[in-house]
């Protein structure tokens, strides 16, 4: 059943991204999974590697990773069972530090630094809001559209002016900009940067290697960075900066257990955050 009234390609692309998105976003999943990227653990061994979950906390949410696929459950004997990742599971580890690398240079600058894992939930938190997905598509393929339009493309069956409170989510994220009210919407240079995150998560989810997110039809393709454009507020704010220089392009590190639950030592070079930039 269409979601949209994009192509059918299209909106399938969009309904299996926010699928995926929905199976690892879920407090604490990511951090499971993380736990489990060595070899297959007992449960009482997994229990002691997130030890801050609650008695009670982890089996349901052990359930829920298998029954999305990503954790398989082994039952050697009826006292000896173990869980481990699945094919799934592993494919999608390369996709975490596409996200932090994104968060690092796109977030709004915290007061502490944070640990990589948690710059990846603030990430999905920001991806998985009502609507998010399909709008992000629409206004990276089109440029800029009006609420309107943009309505009649996201929520056909709905009221138009439904468009709005996602809207609004969006543009206090920092993902999507408009010169004010009636005015149309666009990409912020923040929502532009998500090319290789959502491309990775489009292939992933299509069972396709992540690899193939720089052919996707339209995360995939450079083009023309978001002008900036003043923001209308209550509040007077800097001038947006310029957006931050282009990574080159790097193999995706090897992840460690521990690389992602403790912020790095070494300091990084970060990017100016740009005014608006994606609240936490």
């Amino acid at each position: 059943m269409a979601i949209t009234a994009l192509p059918p390609d299209t909106d399938a692309d969009i309904a299996r991204v926010t699928e995926a998105l929905a199976m690892i976003t879920p407090r604490w999943n990511v951090r499971i999974l993380l736990a489990l990227s060595g070899p297959p653990l007992r449960y009482s061994e997994l229990a002691a590697k997130v030890s801050w979950l609650q008695n009670g906390q982890l089996h349901p949410k052990l359930k829920s990773l298998c029954d999305a696929g990503l954790v398989e459950r082994t039952e050697h004997s009826a006292r000896h069972v173990t869980y481990g990742h699945t094919e799934r599971a592993t494919a999608l580890l390369p996709i975490l530090p596409k996200i932090v690398t994104w968060a690092e240079e796109h977030l709004e600058k915290a007061e502490r630094p944070l640990p990589a894992i948690e710059q990846i939930e603030d990430s999905l938190t920001l991806l998985t809001r009502r609507h998010a997905a399909a709008i992000l598509w629409v206004l990276k393929s089109r440029q800029e559209v009006s609420a309107r339009v943009l309505a009649r493309i996201v929520m056909p069956s709905s009221d138009w002016t439904n468009i709005y409170p996602p809207l609004r989510q969006l543009v206090a994220d920092g993902l999507v900009d408009t010169a004010g009210n009636g005015q149309p919407y666009r990409l912020s240079a923040a929502g532009d940067a998500l090319g290789p995150v959502l491309g990775a998560v489009s292939a992933w989810s299509a069972g396709q290697p992540v690899e193939q997110a720089a052919q996707h039809p339209v995360w995939g393709h450079p083009q023309a960075k978001p002008v900036p454009r003043p923001w209308i507020s209550s509040q007077s704010r800097p001038a947006p900066m310029a957006p931050p220089t282009v990574r080159a392009a790097h193999p995706s590190p090897a992840w460690r257990n521990g690389d992602l639950f403790s912020h790095a030592t070494t300091a990084r070079p970060k990017a100016a955050i740009p005014a608006g930039g994606p609240r936490r």
